[in-house]
């Protein structure tokens, strides 16, 4: 299958970058570059990517990897995170994701989550090419959301979802994005001690407290009520 191994390269690349990425960059980067039907904008991106790969010390693609995909929802390569966040239907979306994996012969280790864009293209990489492009496609969606904001933080890994966008012959393109999220930093962060809190008519820290004078009740013995 002539796509297989151009998406089991996209694959890698989108997977956090170590010394065994960059001693076989040659063989990935050819691979990739042979994605059937590319565009030459597409290339030319993609060889832009390749390039900074080749260029840059290790420690520098790893602290970009993290800055771009783990920062933040909005550029999360779970894309069942973009759909349902950490609600209980991600779980069971998770789960059939897992029984289509198995089916088609695809068994991930403990410390794989189904729904991470390398292992949605290395599984596609094992379907017939009308399939793998029907399965991408599903997700073109997300993706160009994903694809959009990398974009406007000007960052090269834009070029890994356009490929994988055009791979399933949707377009990819600048959508929308109405919401302006908080890093996963500042969602995460454990509030300052006595530093106020985010319950309405509670003030923050270096503004005025109100005062609230509640009647105190007589005090009885034993549990109330």
């Amino acid at each position: 299958m002539k796509h297989s191994l151009p998406l089991r390269a996209l694959s890698r690349l989108l997977q956090y970058p170590d010394d065994e990425l960059i001693q076989n960059l040659p063989a990935v980067s050819d691979a990739l570059l042979a994605m059937p039907k590319m565009s030459k904008k597409v290339h030319d991106g993609l060889d832009e990517f390749l390039r900074y790969l080749k260029t840059s010390d290790l420690l520098d693609l790893q602290e970009d990897y993290v800055e771009c995909f783990d920062r933040g929802r909005a550029t999360s390569l779970h894309l069942f995170e973009h759909v349902h966040g950490d609600s209980r239907e991600r779980g069971q979306a998770m789960v059939d994701l897992l029984q289509t994996y198995k089916e088609g012969g695809l068994e991930l280790s403990a410390n794989e989550l189904p729904d991470h864009l390398s292992v949605i293209l290395e599984f596609a990489s094992t379907l017939p090419q009308d399939q793998a492009k029907q399965f991408i496609g599903e997700m073109a969606h997300i993706l160009n959301a994903v694809y959009s904001t990398l974009v406007a933080r000007n960052n090269r890994y834009a070029w890994l979802i356009a490929a994988a966008i055009e791979f399933s012959g949707e377009k990819f393109k600048i959508v929308e994005l109405k919401v302006q999220e908080e890093s996963m930093d500042d969602e995460w962060a454990e509030p300052p001690a006595f530093g106020g809190c985010t319950t309405r008519g509670q003030s923050k820290p270096g503004e005025e407290q109100p005062l609230h004078f509640i009647k105190r009740t007589k005090e009885s013995k034993g549990v109330r009520p």
